[in-house]
């Protein structure tokens, strides 16, 4: 059975429960500017997923948290503490490398043993004897399910064993903060799902606050109780990962998260909804589709009437619909795509955009004339300004 490590915890912090905080962090590579104004606040004991493509700026954030790189401008926080110019080995975080860094001439015990070893000849107070080091590896080690495993030579264990050393080492020193850059990147595709559920169990045990990095988006939505999504340097949207998926803030988050159709239209803000109801975050109505069909749709502000849009729709929110239907779009079936459990059919529409509908194995074959139209469930299509050089 697992033992936890029961971490170090100090008083709540004074601002609303915020542990982690970033604040507007810029940092240029020469003339690159990797991030822009980019703000978080992390409460205790969450787990944020940093994600975005590769670019993104998401590892630049990663390292200027942990002390490798320091910002041209903003700070970074813990528990009210300035540790923006903190050199790495003082901000008591513990790392987890996308590579592992794992020593391969040392022993299971002795890797998770060294940033305990380093830290006595720092801060004698915090680990006091090699009796106590022994004590912190085993803890460790039980936290991570590899009790006993403290002779074995880490060349001879698996990827996932590996990666739970890797994380054991840096539990061990009961860090303020875990860092997790790719944690399983690494590892086959067939150990990644239980690895996550492996992994995410450890942290919630260790009850420590965690940031980490990734490209992949099931990865992120299983692990982070928030998810940060960036691109080009910003934060383009921060919230559950329910809350991306179904009402992404930006084009950019509708398209990247998850599986997404983008459909040309012109707005028509009294459309689906009389009332034509707006907010100050989102508005209603319906956009027209070139051949006629209109489709209710939520904008994210106030677009004006009029204006061309991107709609975007995700494969569960169409349907195969009949020609009555005023909302219909039609097209002919050109590939079905089988994926396990679900079937996805990608319809080219008679205007030229090929989209994906979610439906049941016998729903079309290939060749046929349909009609798509949005579904009466699933998330609701989403308009957004259209970006120049799109459908033109």
């Amino acid at each position: 059975m697992s033992t936890p490590l029961t971490p170090t915890l100090s008083p709540p912090a004074g601002r609303g429960g915020e542990f982690l905080v970033l604040e507007h962090l810029d940092k240029h590579f020469g003339g690159l500017h990797v991030t822009k104004d980019v703000s978080l606040s992390i409460p205790r004991s969450e787990i944020l997923a940093l994600l975005g493509p590769s670019g993104s700026g998401k590892t630049t954030v990663l390292r200027t948290v942990a002390g490798f790189e320091v910002p041209d401008s903003g700070r970074v926080l813990v528990d009210g503490e300035d540790v923006t110019l903190l050199p790495p080995e003082r901000r008591n975080f513990g790392i987890v490398f996308q590579h592992y860094a794992l020593f391969p001439h040392m022993t299971v015990g002795e890797n998770v043993a060294f940033g305990l070893r380093v830290r006595r000849g720092s801060d004698p107070a915090g680990v006091r004897s090699a009796a106590d080091i022994r004590d912190r590896v085993a803890r460790a080690l039980a936290s991570v399910d590899l009790a006993g495993f403290e002779a074995r030579k880490v060349t001879e264990i698996s990827g996932g064993q590996q990666q739970r050393v890797a994380l054991a080492r840096a539990l061990a020193p009961e860090p303020r903060v875990l860092l997790l850059d790719e944690p399983l990147s690494n590892l086959d595709p067939s150990l990644r799902g239980r690895t996550r559920r492996e992994l995410k169990r450890i942290i919630r045990a260790a009850g420590i606050t965690t940031l980490f990095v990734t490209h992949e988006q099931e990865e992120a939505f299983e692990l982070g109780d928030r998810v940060a999504l960036m691109h080009a340097g910003s934060l383009e949207q921060v919230g559950p990962a329910r809350e991306l998926y179904e009402a992404p803030a930006s084009r950019f988050a509708a398209a990247f998260i998850g599986r997404s159709n983008v459909v040309p239209g012109t707005w028509e803000s009294r459309g689906s909804d009389p009332a034509g109801v707006r907010s100050a975050a989102e508005s209603r109505g319906r956009a027209r589709l070139p051949g006629g069909a209109a489709w209710p749709a939520v904008a994210a502000g106030d677009l004006i009437d009029g204006s061309p849009v991107d709609v975007v729709v995700r494969p569960e929110a169409l349907a195969f619909a009949t020609a009555r239907d005023g909302m219909a779009a039609q097209g002919s079936v050109v590939e079905i795509r089988f994926a396990g459990r679900e079937t996805y059919f990608a319809v080219l529409l008679d205007t030229g955009v090929e989209v994906e509908v979610l439906a049941a194995p016998d729903a079309a074959e290939v060749g046929w004339k349909v009609f798509v139209a949005p579904a009466t469930e699933g998330p609701a299509p989403r308009a957004y300004p259209r970006i120049a050089g799109d459908f033109e």
